[in-house]
């Protein structure tokens, strides 16, 4: 029996078909309802490296059809999102196989459009503010402290702010002055202008201003910002590989800590995966219970080539706000 999917194929989407495969072991096999664009399906178009899927889509959102033997806690028929590994066929497929330690039951007070844009930038978010950084992962646990996050209206930052706003961090963030609305709608008490020349831009913001600093951008042209910034014995994190090295010696006169963070690191690692879908969990409880807004901003329909690429080229203009989805 053969499966519609979306592979890339010289630096484009393109329709094909593949052979299914039967769910064994700790799999799911999810008959595919929704879909989300990210930044690493758009680096996978440029630059697939030989050994990687082709097939990539990093948010899936559908119904179990079949389940390994392995599973338990999910039966065939419940509705999951997830955002999956990278060493693995992806979501742009009509049935995808994905491992059900990273799988949660989705949200009831949110269609499946709304739904599927929060899997992988939750678990970003989710795990740099609380695994790497240390936060309390509780209601208002972390009174009195600040963060600064450097793309605020994007995908993870839209969720960042909110996780961080419900901990009780005091938030900041950059953005587009056209988009301050958004970001104060999503948790942030404190809107920054990314331009340089503005009389509200980070070169304004005191010394030794917040607990911990995030970047959702290459983070190269705002380290040394960020170093000011940053408290004594304070975080500062990025998502976003960069072009060239970067020196943190800076970093140590303050005894401040750099921090990676990348959400396939768990699946690819085999490495607590079972803590993702806890976290999905987790956001799913958010979600319904009014503490996460939604972060969809645009919904194509049609999980085909022609969607996926539409989706690509909203993605690549860089001035998008929020999430792109997709649906059947």
């Amino acid at each position: 029996m053969s499966k519609k999917v979306i592979k890339i194929e010289n630096h484009k989407f393109v329709d094909a078909e593949v052979d299914d495969i039967k769910a064994t072991g700790n799999d799911l096999l999810v008959e595919v309802k929704a879909v989300s664009i990210n930044p690493a399906d758009a680096r996978k178009v440029e630059h697939l490296k030989p050994n990687r899927p082709n097939i990539v889509g990093y948010d899936g959102l559908g119904k179990i059809i079949q389940m390994g033997s392995n599973v338990e806690n999910f039966e065939v028929g419940d509705v999951v999102y997830y955002a999956g590994s990278n060493i693995r066929p992806g979501s742009f497929q009509e049935r995808q196989l994905v491992d059900a330690r990273l799988v949660a039951r989705v949200p009831q007070t949110l269609s499946i459009a709304q739904s599927v844009g929060f899997p992988l930038v939750s678990l970003t978010a989710y795990e740099i503010l609380f695994e790497k950084f240390r936060f309390k992962a509780e209601k208002n646990a972390n009174k009195g402290k600040k963060i600064l996050i450097i793309n605020g209206a994007g995908g993870v930052g839209s969720v960042a702010s909110q996780l961080a706003k419900w901990a009780g961090l005091t938030v900041y963030a950059t953005a587009s002055p056209k988009n301050f609305e958004w970001l104060k709608s999503h948790g942030v008490d404190f809107p920054i202008d990314y331009h340089t020349d503005s009389d509200n831009s980070l070169q304004k913001l005191s010394d030794n201003s917040f607990d911990a600093t995030v970047c959702f951008y290459d983070i190269s042209d705002y380290l040394s910002d960020l170093i000011r910034l940053t408290k004594p014995f304070g975080h500062i994190g990025t998502i976003v590989g960069v072009n060239r090295p970067i020196d943190i010696t800076a970093l140590q006169r303050k005894s401040l800590s750099f921090d990676w963070e990348l959400m396939f690191t768990k699946s690819a690692e085999n490495y607590h995966m079972e803590s993702q879908g806890e976290i999905l969990k987790k956001i799913t409880d958010l979600i319904d219970s009014n503490q996460l807004k939604r972060i969809d901003t645009k919904t194509i329909v049609g999980i085909n080539a022609t969607g996926v690429n539409e989706a690509l080229k909203l993605l690549n203009t860089g001035h998008n706000v929020g999430k792109i989805t997709l649906i059947d």
